[in-house]
């Protein structure tokens, strides 16, 4: 059924579709919208499961991480400073390989404050285990939590997914969303299954210390898990399409790459923007395409490779960098294509930081500025 819907509470609707019988949350810009409207569902007793209010963001993280080792489905949401407040707590999650869904409402980092939009949250802990998938609109912002439950579950997989979504702009707009009758996900997906968990009458230890006889064999399990990851989003994201006649997810989307001399490359709700000067320029002849990053961990090199190899130019277009060195995307990508005979000159811009516009008329200077001898660094929009 569809219903025009902010996109905290269209999130909130979804997370009860999935029944997590825990849920724990502390409020923090512009995540809020989302876990009140959870703690509404459960107080309306519309959803049967626990909100459990804590001090802080970290006590969140540990009560879901709790949770989920005790066998229960469980949720939890958060931005910016907070999701920095629980990275202890998600090293953890992701080395004890508990399934877990966390909504990360990307927000600027302090200092100075700023609540506003970017993804500096969420890149600064990409290396953490988790699963990072940006949603574009909020339909696949919603589209992406049901799927992220059968991903994060998959026995083969027990590894966490972060759902990032770009603050205010997603999580606060209001858009027509397609939301699915409970009867559809409960086809779509299994009540949970633990593949182990913490039981009295099955004892096991989970945490245990890794000396360095057995420290490095965890990391490497990890990464191999990863591997499986890159295949099992794709046929998700099929199986979701076949049950739900929508393709949303998977790796990438290319947008109009099949004949483009230039491709610009972003994730989140920036592409929407892409994708309007692009049609912009298409209707005057410019071969230019939009290469929409959707998973960014696990990194898609195969999908992304395929999709840039052809074209003779490339813009990484992201609101993040890694200060002292470059935008994430941009050294993912780069280091993808170092050596490689089919390689496209690679740009790099940095743009929307702490919430700035992002214009059709920045979008353009983008592109006036992608070259064989274009940016690796280029902030755009400063004003200076």
């Amino acid at each position: 059924m569809k219903e025009f819907i902010e996109g905290s509470y269209a999130i909130a609707k979804i997370i009860k579709l999935c029944k997590p019988g825990v849920i724990s949350a502390y409020p923090i810009t512009p995540q809020t919208h989302i876990v009140e409207g959870l703690a509404q569902i459960v107080a309306d007793g519309e959803l049967k499961s626990e909100f459990i209010n804590v001090e802080s963001e970290h006590s969140a993280a540990s009560v879901v991480l709790g949770a989920s080792a005790a066998g229960v489905r469980a949720y939890t949401a958060t931005s910016s400073q907070g999701l920095l407040l629980m990275t202890e707590v998600l090293f953890n999650i992701a080395g004890m390989r508990l399934p877990l869904v966390l909504t990360c409402a990307n927000r600027a980092i302090s200092a100075p404050i700023n609540i506003w939009n970017d993804h500096q949250d969420s890149v600064t802990v990409r290396d953490s285990g988790w699963i990072q998938l940006y949603a574009e609109t909020v339909q696949e912002a919603c589209d992406l939590h049901i799927q992220a439950y059968k991903i994060t579950e998959d026995h083969n997989i027990q590894l966490p997914v972060m759902i990032c979504i770009d603050g205010y702009l997603l999580t606060h707009c209001g858009e027509v969303v397609d939301m699915p009758s409970q009867g559809e996900v409960d086809k779509f997906l299994s009540p949970f299954s633990p593949l182990y968990k913490l039981d009295v009458a099955n004892p096991i230890t989970m945490g245990v210390l890794g000396d360095p006889d057995c420290y490095m064999e965890t990391r490497y399990a990890i990464q191999e898990t990863m591997k499986d990851v890159l295949k099992l989003i794709p046929k998700v994201a099929g199986d979701f399409e076949k049950a739900f006649g929508r393709l949303s997810g998977g790796l990438v989307e290319k947008y109009k790459t099949d004949d483009a001399e230039k491709i610009l490359v972003a994730k989140g709700s920036l592409v929407g923007t892409l994708k309007d000067v692009v049609d912009d320029l298409r209707t005057k002849g410019v071969k230019i395409g939009v290469l929409k990053v959707v998973s960014h961990r696990p990194f898609p090199e195969d999908a992304i490779f395929d999709a840039l190899k052809k074209a003779k130019y490339v813009g990484i277009v992201e609101k993040s960098i890694s200060l002292g060195a470059y935008g994430p995307l941009y050294t993912d990508i780069k280091a993808l294509f170092q050596g490689k005979k089919e390689s496209p000159c690679i740009n790099g811009f940095v743009i929307g930081l702490g919430g700035r516009d992002v214009t059709k008329e920045s979008v353009k200077e983008i592109i006036d500025q992608i070259s064989e001898f274009g940016p690796t660094n280029k902030f755009i929009g400063l004003k200076l």
